[in-house]
């Protein structure tokens, strides 16, 4: 899914990506340093403090009020309405009043919010958290994420450039203000860094930010080290191009073969391409650099590097769901069944959810927008205009991350300030940075470019990137034109500019039409290259063009009258293009199976099915592997606590609850049936996890290893995995299970004692939402939770999950309008003393939804008049 926030670093086998989205983008230590101090910086966990703190007395504290207020750069009048709940709608006369009193009500409740997700995609989070952030800052800088906002604001044209310009305008009307008064959001004031203003830019950053959480990856540089340590025939074995189970795409074909699209050069993060009288022949001949030992190291030192980043830069769990669904599979509402157009009497469905890192304040606000020509409603992003996910009157969407591997890496030969590419040598380009370090000297960064992209590591062996990120990509002025969209065909031509980051965007229309595209860029390289590791920056191997927007997956009224897109590959092994390894962000493929299967059986389907669905606790893979662990136990020789633990198993409903006992069995044993079958091999040939524990270390989660040992276990029960590297293993999956269920019940034994039937997946497991101040006292939880990594309403990031559905949406569309409801985890409040905090946590708990706000509306439970 698409949405933004700290530069994480996102891990899907669970593969890893710097990234961007989390409530607030401000790094773990940054979040450390505010809560607890850092050298001459002082602690300032208790004026964190809600009840006794800064906060009570800050910006936002005090409930909202209906009042009149002035912004100088309003043309007429306009109207804000919030609900009870404080969902906003804003009504305007014309686009650029209505962009602007966005920016205005953002900033009014999450500025702090804004500033530091710019600083860090800015690389400017060390002038608020000191030295502890130099490393997110020299990452960004390196990337070029600001490099690539600044080119893509010298290309904005037309609606999109107006909105971003009166977008600013009101983000600073309310920085005026709040100066003015003196009555800074807490945050500012404790560290006495203030925001500086707005600009268009900062907005494009924070678009970036998004981007890079969903589309830049380090996959290439762990199967570099996989392979230099298991062997690179085994690693292609275990990580494939396509999975050994059963996946359920949803475009089945047939695919359309085209030439590639030329791809624009990300001028803003690559040197210029020279001229260069070398031969054709010699400029695409491909070579391999995985053979060298060097380029091992440098993938080893940059994951090193990356995962000492401060851990809230960390994102590993991108997961996402959204369902469509139209046709005799819809609930027909009103009329008769037969009325209206042929297999349209139900009118359509949506339904989407995206999981995302869940804090205080949210990853989203939640806001109406009205003007003429333009009506929306859905979740935005604080510090951008429009609507990311939504309705307007005529079509509903959602977006789920895709399968792609957009980031390539060089090993580059190089000699001084030079760089050997086609057959001659060229300059580097330089760029110069200097970073404030708060406490500390100013700090200089010098980042040498390639034709590729910029260099991240020169350990070893040099090594350059070259990600679709960092190509201009206009996605404000895609999601303008969405927002305005009122057919497919619309919606279609939209998505075409889609650069960055590739989606699957899902979509229902009023007229009973269902659809999917997985926008964006998929790189392609010549044949006989190996994007799946670091490739030779020679020549042979750059980027010849990406998949043609025709031939992207996608969907449109399919004969099954659904459609269902859960991050599992979107196609099938025919597809004629590279879009990555089972290790390049895609999931097991367990919830889009359960999805499709429980979406048939609840037909006709209602809005009522969608929130079942969305808020199900059913672990798919443990439906699948449970009859064969059970048949395993069958004849093994068992303790009685292992006996009582079967039976727990035995009346078990696949239902991650937090009252099951069975929970906490299953789980718990496909961790060490994992670590039975994988771990001997990694420990022979010395994996070096300590490099990188996201993707490197054997456990559940890593998509690949799930995904070979349920195919093992279910079709290949004498795979040569379990004999182990000396042969002397458990030799076949019946063995493993038995062994790897022993250990299981032996550490849930000493740790909650003999009696299997207390041992509640709530013992072990829970969710928090966490602020983003990192004060215990600002967050939610930690409280007992269902749900784990492969259930459709996801709990990621370890026992104490904090990533999960971020926002829920659920709109019933028929040729009578649109309804929806829509309900996430958090308030649209930054600041803990406010009524608007929290509010909507124990509705999300407990699978309640509100009504979205509707465009229009003048008249709430507050009301704010603007005006010029």
């Amino acid at each position: 899914m698409w949405t933004r926030a700290r530069p994480l670093i996102r891990n899907q086998r669970v593969r890893r990506v710097a990234s961007a989205v989390g409530a607030v983008a401000v790094s773990a230590a940054l979040l450390g340093v505010l809560g607890f101090g850092f050298g001459a910086i002082p602690a300032l966990g208790p004026a964190l403090d809600p009840a006794r703190g800064a906060w009570t007395s800050a910006s936002g504290g005090q409930p909202a009020s209906s009042q009149t207020l002035r912004l100088p750069g309003l043309a007429d009048p306009v109207t804000v309405s919030f609900t009870s709940q404080g969902l906003a709608s804003i009504t305007a006369r014309d686009d650029h009043d209505l962009f602007l009193a966005l920016g205005y009500v953002h900033a009014r409740f999450r500025l702090s919010e804004m500033d530091l997700e710019r600083r860090l995609g800015e690389g400017r989070l060390a002038q608020l958290g000191g030295p502890s952030d130099l490393a997110s800052d020299k990452f960004e800088l390196r990337l070029g994420l600001l490099r690539t906002a600044q080119a893509e604001w010298a290309q904005t044209t037309g609606l999109a450039r107006e909105a971003l310009i009166a977008y600013a305008q009101g983000v600073n009307d309310d920085i005026a203000q709040v100066r003015a008064a003196g009555d800074w959001p807490a945050v500012f004031t404790l560290t006495g860094a203030y925001p500086a203003p707005w600009t268009p830019v900062d907005s494009l950053v924070i678009q970036g930010v998004l981007t890079q959480e969903l589309d830049y990856t380090t996959g290439a540089l762990d199967d570099a080290v996989l392979a230099k340590t298991l062997g690179e025939a085994r690693t292609m074995d275990w990580f494939p191009i396509v999975a050994k189970n059963a996946q359920t795409p949803y475009d089945t074909g047939p695919y359309v073969t085209a030439p590639l699209t030329p791809v624009q050069p990300d001028a803003a993060s690559s040197a210029p391409a020279p001229q260069t009288k070398t031969s054709a022949a010699a400029a695409v001949t491909p070579a391999r650099s995985d053979d060298n030992p060097a380029v091992a190291a440098a993938a080893a030192s940059l994951l090193a590097q990356l995962s000492q980043l401060p851990a809230g830069q960390l994102h590993q769990y991108p997961d996402s769901n959204a369902w469509a669904a139209n046709g005799p599979a819809v609930e027909a509402s009103g009329g008769s069944p037969g009325a209206g157009s042929p297999g349209r009497q139900g009118g359509a469905l949506l339904g989407g959810d995206p999981h995302l890192p869940q804090t205080l304040p949210s990853v989203w606000y939640e806001v109406a927008l009205s003007a003429p020509g333009y009506q929306v409603a859905g979740v935005s992003v604080p510090g951008l205009p429009g609507v990311l996910l939504g309705h307007n009157a005529h079509i509903a969407w959602s977006l789920t991350d895709t399968q792609n591997s957009a980031t390539f890496y060089y090993a580059e030969r190089v000699r001084g300030g030079s760089y050997y590419w086609r057959g001659s040598w060229r300059p580097m380009t330089v760029v110069h940075y200097t970073i404030p370090v708060r406490g500390a000297a100013t700090v200089s960064l010098a980042v040498d470019i390639t034709v590729h992209g910029p260099i991240m590591t020169q350990v070893g062996q040099t090594m350059a990137v070259d990600w679709m990120g960092n190509v201009p990509s206009p996605d404000l002025a895609v999601m303008l034109a969405v927002n305005q969209a009122s057919s497919f065909t619309q919606f279609r031509a939209a998505l075409a500019g889609w650069h960055a980051p590739t989606q699957n965007f899902v979509y229902a229309d009023s007229a009973g039409n269902i659809g999917a595209i997985s926008a964006g860029y998929y790189p392609q390289v010549p044949a006989g290259c190996q994007p799946w590791l670091p490739m030779p920056g020679t020549g042979g191997c750059d980027i010849t063009g990406v998949i043609p927007y025709s031939a992207v997956p996608q969907a449109y009224d399919p004969p099954s009258h659904l459609i269902v897109t859960a991050n599992q590959r979107p196609v099938t092994a025919a597809y004629p293009y590279y879009i990555g390894t089972t290790a390049d962000f895609y999931d097991p493929g367990y919830r889009a199976a359960y999805a499709y299967s429980q979406l048939r059986a609840s037909e006709p389907l209602s809005s009522a099915s969608i929130a079942a669905l969305q808020n199900s606790l059913t672990d798919s893979l443990a439906a699948r592997v449970l009859p064969s662990l059970l048949a395993a136990l069958r004849s093994a020789s068992l303790t009685a606590t292992e006996r009582s633990a079967v039976s727990v198993l035995r009346s078990w409903n696949d239902a991650m609850d937090a009252n099951s006992a069975a929970a906490t069995v299953w789980w718990t044993f496909w961790g060490d049936y994992l670590s039975v079958v994988f771990e001997p091999w990694w420990k022979a040939a010395r994996v070096p996890v300590g490099r990188d524990r996201l993707d490197l270390e054997v456990g559940p989660g890593q998509a690949s290893l799930d995904e070979d040992l349920e195919a093992w276990t279910l079709g290949d029960p004498s795979n040569a995995a379990f004999a182990g590297p000396s042969g002397h293993g458990p030799g076949n999956a019946t063995a493993a299970m038995v062994v790897a269920f022993g250990r299981a019940v032996s550490h849930l034994s000493g740790l909650l004692g003999a009696a299997p039937a207390t041992w509640t997946w709530g013992r072990l497991h829970s969710r928090s939402f966490p602020s983003v101040t990192g004060a215990a006292g600002l967050g939610y939880g930690p409280r007992a939770a269902g749900g784990d990594p492969f259930t459709e309403d996801a709990a990621d990031g370890g026992m104490d999950a904090s990533t999960g559905p971020s926002w829920r949406m659920v709109v019933s569309l028929t040729s009578g309008g649109v309804s929806a409801e829509g309900v996430y985890p958090g308030g649209q409040s930054e600041n803990p003393a406010s009524p608007w905090y929290d509010n909507l946590v124990p509705l999300w708990w407990d699978g309640r939804y509100l009504p979205l706000p509707v465009p229009g509306a003048t008249a709430g439970a507050v009301t704010w008049r603007l005006d010029g």
